[in-house]
């Protein structure tokens, strides 16, 4: 479907500003489910651990190679040995409950396999953060509304283009949430599925 609002000039930059709002909340949910634990090891799953790195908070990844060489375990290889207990430190006060082990050069991480009440746990826990950024592009959708109702009431656009862009906001609304709502339900599947 064509956008009314972007043929609008008025209207151009926010149909473009809450596209781009809108895929960025998708994206930060899609990084949300890449990170929870599924009983397989992935290198995602560390994503969100942030290690001190000389006074700074430093997503691991940016500090050490990470790699799945097993189902079970991720093994994280530092660029400088001097960080090994930082990047264990941080791992293991995660709140992911893994327990890192190091020989001094390489941390590994064993994942436990999950347990049906884990599962549901984070199936529980997922559905919490998909309420969020289904707020999160509701809360979109009312910008992009108030910016077109101030648009109409300083007589930029007429009611009819307000009412159309209304609608085509809505449109983009449900198809967003639809996308992150598609995303939970295969990912509840891969994680209930043992």
């Amino acid at each position: 479907m064509a956008s009314i609002m972007a043929t609008i000039p008025v209207l151009k930059d926010v149909h473009a500003q809450l596209k781009d709002r809108m895929e960025k909340t998708v994206e930060d949910f899609r990084a949300n489910l890449l990170s929870t634990r599924t009983g397989r090891a992935s290198v995602h799953m560390l994503d969100q651990v942030k290690v001190d790195y000389y006074g700074t908070d430093t997503p691991i990844a940016q500090i050490a190679q990470i790699s799945t060489p097993e189902a079970q375990l991720i093994l994280v290889t530092p660029w400088e040995i001097s960080q090994v207990p930082a990047i264990e430190k941080a791992i293991r006060t995660s709140n992911l409950g893994f327990n890192p082990m190091h020989d001094g050069k390489v941390i590994r991480v064993p994942i436990p396999p999950m347990t049906e009440d884990r599962r549901k746990d984070a199936v529980k826990h997922l559905a919490g953060i998909l309420e969020d950024h289904k707020t999160g592009i509701r809360n979109i959708r009312r910008d992009g509304n108030e910016l077109v109702k101030k648009a109409a009431k300083d007589k930029l656009i007429s009611a009819d283009d307000e009412k159309r862009a209304n609608e085509e906001i809505q449109v983009l609304t449900d198809g967003e949430i639809k996308r992150i709502e598609d995303l939970f339900k295969a990912k509840e599947k891969e994680i209930l599925t043992v």
